[in-house]
């Protein structure tokens, strides 16, 4: 059931699928400038926690339910938005007092982000994405044959997209904690901040703006 013939081509494009850059990479780069490589990873393993969610939904059909609801799917669509455009506006007020960034440069440890800000952050951002809930409930159909178990192959497969995104994430972890030095910079700080905090904000209000599937 788990290696069929429908893995392998799930595996091809969830992969590419991955790279692509979106809302989840945008806020692993921002964490990572923010509290360090400590921060990125917590934010990554949350954000990719929330495939689970996604899958369970999938396979018990509550997503249909919020595709078919204009309420139950605006009300999401807004929940989500509005979290996308809060961490956008604290990335620009921070941009805004000037404040460095607190990455670890040359092994000392600065000021560090709790454990349940990275994870909060990350969880929420893929759980009250809308999207996600779409993406899932059009793309794993594709990959579940009629007599397989749907909730077991979901899960099995959002396990599979768990270990890509995180392999992906992670990397740009490590890429972003290697120029901690460079984002210790005040000017480089406020411009992460202000640009990622901008970014943020579009994809909020670009989110609260669009039309129901």
């Amino acid at each position: 059931m788990f290696f069929d013939a429908q893995f392998w081509p799930f595996l091809v494009a969830i992969t590419l699928l991955t790279l692509t850059p979106g809302v989840d990479t945008l806020l692993v780069i921002r964490n990572t400038s923010r509290g360090g490589v400590r921060d990125g990873m917590l934010t990554s393993i949350a954000i990719c926690s929330g495939l689970f969610v996604h899958a369970t939904v999938s396979a018990l059909g509550i997503s249909l339910i919020l595709l078919q609801s204009a309420w139950a799917f605006n009300a999401l669509k807004l929940l989500g938005a509005g979290y996308l455009i809060w961490l956008g506006l604290k990335s620009l007020v921070s941009a805004r007092r000037g404040s460095g960034l607190p990455v670890a440069d040359m092994g000392v440890r600065k000021e560090r982000v709790s454990t349940w800000v990275s994870l909060r952050e990350g969880f929420l951002s893929n759980v009250l994405n809308p999207k996600t809930v779409v993406f899932y409930m059009a793309f794993l159909p594709q990959f579940i044959a009629p007599g397989d178990p749907a909730l077991a192959k979901s899960l099995w497969l959002a396990s599979v997209h768990f270990v890509i995104a995180n392999i992906w994430q992670m990397g740009v972890v490590l890429m972003v904690g290697s120029a901690a030095r460079w984002l210790a910079k005040r000017w480089v700080s406020r411009m992460m901040e202000g640009a990622t905090g901008t970014v943020l904000v579009a994809f909020g209000v670009k989110l609260a703006l669009a039309q129901r599937p």
